[in-house]
């Protein structure tokens, strides 16, 4: 195996288009392209060139021989997914199509100026600003309510995930191209409205991006003590909105409902050494913090089962090879599956908790009933459940009759995002998103097409894929 695709992957696809054999898939194409958590390099066709390693924003592709110890489950995990493929499909992969093909763009005449507004400037704008400006005689505005670009990577990927990070660079270009703009610290709705947008410019862009995050909907989880996961990933990056820390750092146990890439993360960071984290680029004020911490224990509440875990399998391998944190999982009886979630946590975590070792601890089979306390945090109420497959085929997890409470002073939810209304724009309230048609923006959800407006990323089809995803 030449190449191998490891954990920093961001889903771009660059490396899909740079290759000259068509060993890499998912292609943006393929029907699972939205759902597999990363790329992946097929070692029998792969030709050594390197062409994907130049493409790649991230770094994330290596030679096989440069693979470090805790890489080398990514060589193994490249080689199942085309193996997987081909016996599930029935193909080899040289029948798949040559790349993932891109759909025709309506040019613009020549000698005609076309100025565009997008409103947001995370990668989803980024995306569109720079097909938008592969046109001769197109110009860009970029308006975002922050001083700073880049939304979630720069306010939402982790601080020790430097490689992620690098796509930074290939937004740098994109920033440089002529006919860019930004007009930063200016807010829609509230500045300016969509009207006096549409007004001065001939189509406006939104990518406003998910922002907030999902209830739980329990009783309690409002008391002081509560907070969400994404507020301890913006307060760690350096979010001008989180300067003070969301979660209490002064008790020993920290639960977080929710166990998705966002919950280890948060997770990760705060049990890291501080020390370690100083060579990163964490905010100071919460280094400050997290070196007064005294938080040992972050546990991981999850309605499911390992199975059905929400985090991806690269995020786990990372968590999984931290020296400095042991991953618990004490219900063994639930990792006899052959899935590949369950099988890394059978080989990779541990047990028993070792009191000397900071450690995450994934609790599966347990739904949120409440927060428990009278002025503040005391702990989390959960229902145990069992697992029972619903017409469809979905795995659903039932309540039964047993109860717990963890104790903690402090719970985080992270079960997701959702978008925000913005004044003056239609938005669906169901849906939680802006209405459309193919990114075409409605009146209101079964309404006619709004004029010259249109919406992309998180706010046109929900928060779902990685940053990458966003450019297909």
């Amino acid at each position: 195996m030449p190449h191998v695709v490891t954990q920093p992957c961001c889903g771009d696809a660059s490396c899909v288009f740079a290759c000259p054999v068509n060993c890499i898939h998912p292609t943006p194409d393929e029907p699972d392209f939205a759902t597999a958590e990363m790329v992946y390099i097929d070692p029998v066709s792969c030709v050594d060139c390197g062409a994907c390693v130049r493409a790649c924003p991230v770094g994330a592709i290596k030679p096989h021989t440069k693979l470090g110890d805790d890489e080398l489950v990514f060589m193994e995990l490249n080689a199942l997914f085309h193996a997987d493929s081909d016996a599930g499909n029935g193909l080899e992969s040289a029948t798949r199509p040559a790349q993932a093909p891109v759909p025709p763009v309506v040019r613009v005449p020549e000698g005609v100026a076309l100025d565009v507004a997008i409103v947001g400037a995370g990668p989803a704008a980024l995306y569109a600003a720079d097909e938008l400006l592969k046109q001769h005689g197109v110009r860009v505005t970029v308006f975002d309510r922050l001083p700073t670009p880049h939304g979630l990577v720069r306010a939402g990927v982790a601080p020790d995930h430097q490689h992620t990070k690098d796509i930074g660079k290939l937004f740098a270009k994109i920033e440089a191209q002529p006919g860019f703009e930004y007009r930063l610290g200016v807010e829609v709705g509230r500045d300016v409205t969509h009207d006096q947008i549409l007004a001065s410019h001939d189509a406006v862009v939104y990518a406003t991006g998910a922002p907030a995050d999902r209830q739980i909907g329990v009783p309690g989880e409002t008391l002081p003590g509560t907070a969400t996961a994404t507020e301890v990933v913006a307060w760690y990056n350096g979010h001008p909105d989180h300067v003070a820390a969301p979660l209490d750092l002064s008790a020993e146990r920290v639960v977080v409902v929710g166990n998705g890439n966002v919950a280890l993360d948060v997770a990760r960071v705060v049990l890291s050494d501080p020390d370690e984290l100083a060579r990163t680029d964490i905010a100071d004020h919460a280094l400050s913090a997290l070196r007064d911490s005294a938080v040992r224990e972050i546990v991981l509440v999850a309605r499911r089962g390992p199975a059905q875990a929400a985090f991806t399998v690269p995020e786990m391998v990372g968590l999984l090879h931290h020296p400095d944190i042991d991953v618990v999982v004490e219900q063994r009886e639930l990792l006899t599956g052959d899935d590949q979630k369950s099988s890394l946590l059978r080989d990779g975590s541990v047990a028993t908790i070792d009191p000397s070792r900071r450690r995450v601890v994934l609790r599966f089979l347990a739904a949120p009933e409440a927060v428990v306390g009278d002025h503040a945090v005391e702990g989390l109420r959960v229902v145990r459940t069992r697992l029972e497959t619903a017409p469809g085929g979905m795995i659903v997890a039932v309540p039964t009759e047993d109860r717990e409470v963890i104790e903690t002073a402090c719970v985080l939810r992270s079960v997701g995002y959702r978008s925000t209304p913005i004044p003056g724009v239609p938005f669906d309230p169901a849906l939680h998103r802006i209405p459309n048609v193919g990114g075409r923006v409605l009146a209101e959800p079964a309404g006619d097409l709004l004029p010259r407006t249109y919406v992309v990323g998180w706010a046109k089809r929900g928060p779902t894929g990685f940053i990458g995803t966003n450019k297909s």
